[in-house]
């Protein structure tokens, strides 16, 4: 398997303007999760994942489980944008998108190391940093624009009304990132 380097870095781009674009929302989804305790439990279960798929490193830092891995984590976040849109705001669509993240979590740490060794050159290191970033800041900027134009132009100042027409625009960007991806790596 090998990496198709411009592909990846158009990747990288449209999954940190996902971020940047949808970095709102979990407050408000959120909100029926009022006991705090849910986020210690969470956070402890984060931890120790983290530690399990560490143990596994020697085996997994390769280009292949890095792709499956990847292509895992943006299908948990398509699935979780699905469950918003089927069941709303609910204690349950709360629980399951905070493990959903929480899952996607588990492996951020083990991405950033494989993406490094996978990469191999530090030039192509940078672009893929400068894409994150440009990317974040053009999701957030979408995300800014997005709200003020449903509040300003069509009335709608309901962030929750706001966040689930966000939903369809993330539903349709996140099909595009799982595509990218798949074409970010060639079978060599």
């Amino acid at each position: 398997m090998k990496l198709n380097e411009k592909a990846f870095l158009i990747y990288k781009l449209f999954n940190s303007a996902f971020t940047g674009l949808s970095i709102g929302i979990l407050f408000t989804i959120y909100q029926p999760l009022e006991d705090p305790s849910i986020y210690s439990i969470g956070g402890m279960v984060l931890a120790i994942g983290m530690l399990i798929l560490a143990k596994f490193y020697d085996k997994l830092l390769n280009i292949k489980s890095f792709f499956k891995i990847s292509l895992f984590v943006e299908i948990v976040m398509l699935l979780t944008l699905f469950t918003f849109l089927f069941l709303q705001y609910s204690l349950t669509s709360a629980l399951l998108i905070y493990c959903g993240y929480q899952l996607t979590f588990i492996f951020g740490g083990y991405l950033v190391r494989a993406e490094t060794l996978v990469a191999h050159d530090k030039e192509f290191l940078g672009k893929i940093d400068v894409n994150k970033q440009i990317g974040y800041l053009v999701g957030l900027g979408a995300s800014y624009t997005f709200y003020k134009a449903l509040e300003l132009g069509f009335d709608i100042s309901d962030s929750k009304i706001q966040i689930s027409i966000l939903h369809y625009f993330l539903v349709s960007l996140q099909s595009l990132i799982i595509i990218l991806l798949i074409r970010s790596f060639q079978n060599s």
